[in-house]
């Protein structure tokens, strides 16, 4: 067989004169390029690392999608204004201290729904049966509303009318009280500078309403003359 040059072999096809077959660094360099193409980004790297999605990573997936329509949303949300669970409700009555009524104090209140509503303890006792009918936040509304008359701080004034707006006014809450569109409209307009007198025509509604419709079942109810009765046998 005929040697090459200096009595060397041949190289055989496919084989460097090294014994390495012809294209494998080729290979090892594709592999390399691919290998650096398919590497994600730093920063993402260093996020999967920590198992933590990033700020604006998407509600269905590990991946930074920005314009993701749920994250949209979500920013929407945090962008939104909202109360803290913990806020206090400013100056809002939840529960009306009051001494226990007398004997001529409760027989008064049957000769009028106005002798009830004068005394704490009849406006507790009143709101006690109103509870029992899932209607309390009339008597709620309508104290609120004394309260916020009692008012002359001008920030205070606005807070507390957002605050009954929000929690006895606003269709969306669960304590709405029954109100007639047109006294509806007239807050409505006044809610841009309240007045401590804002709710002046709607407390009047509610106040007639309590007194047409829940003070009469109130008279005769378990809760009144069980509580009549206690007191007349002390008395005796």
């Amino acid at each position: 067989m005929r040697t090459g040059e200096g009595g060397d072999r041949p190289a055989a096809p496919g084989v460097d004169r090294g014994g390495t077959p012809m294209g494998s660094e080729r290979i090892e360099k594709r592999k390399r390029q691919m290998s650096i193409a398919q590497e994600p980004p730093r920063a993402a790297r260093g996020q999967h690392a920590g198992g933590n999605r990033g700020s604006n990573a998407c509600c269905f997936c590990w991946c930074c999608c920005c314009s993701c329509s749920c994250l949209t949303v979500r920013n929407q949300e945090e962008q939104r204004p909202r109360r803290a669970s913990h806020e206090p409700r400013i100056g809002l009555p939840t529960c009306e201290k009051s001494a226990t009524p007398t004997l001529e104090e409760v027989s008064a209140w049957a000769q009028s729904f106005d002798k009830l509503m004068i005394t704490p303890a009849g406006r507790d006792t009143f709101r006690e049966f109103l509870r029992t009918e899932f209607s309390e936040e009339n008597m709620l509304f309508w104290m609120a509303c004394e309260e916020l008359k009692t008012e002359a701080n001008k920030n205070m004034i606005e807070e507390k009318a957002r605050i009954i707006y929000e929690d006895y006014i606003s269709i969306l809450s669960p304590k709405e009280v029954s109100l007639d569109s047109g006294v509806r409209e007239v807050i409505n307009r006044n809610m841009l500078e309240p007045s401590p007198d804002i709710f002046d025509d709607a407390q009047l509604q509610i106040y007639t309403l309590m007194h047409r419709d829940s003070y009469p079942r109130f008279m005769n109810s378990t809760l009144y003359k069980d509580l009549l009765q206690s007191l007349s046998e002390k008395s005796i």
